[in-house]
């Protein structure tokens, strides 16, 4: 998969170190996958959220932090359309972000 763009989560992990590890490796676990479908996604993280318009939810460092991602599975592609704290994911509408 080829992910768009690692400097978001690179700023975000610059302004919160605790979770730098857990995105370092989600983001060379995601590169490395070639998910052709959601069910996919699930069997390798059963806790995250499948959402309309191919957006996923991941839990990061203990449901501490989420990324929303949305995928183009026929190319390869993902675009990460947020990353924040529990409580700042609260306040959005992770179907529209």
């Amino acid at each position: 998969m080829r992910i768009i763009s690692r400097k978001i989560l690179r700023d975000f992990w610059d302004k919160h170190s605790d979770c730098e590890q857990q995105l370092k490796a989600w983001y060379q676990e995601t590169c490395s996958a070639e998910w052709k479908s959601p069910n996919e996604i699930k069997k390798e993280y059963p806790s995250a959220s499948l959402l309309a318009e191919n957006r996923v939810v991941f839990k990061i460092k203990g449901n501490s932090y989420r990324l929303i991602v949305k995928i183009n599975y026929e190319h390869q592609m993902i675009w990460i359309r947020f990353i924040g704290t529990h409580a700042e994911y609260d306040k959005i509408d992770a179907t529209k972000i």
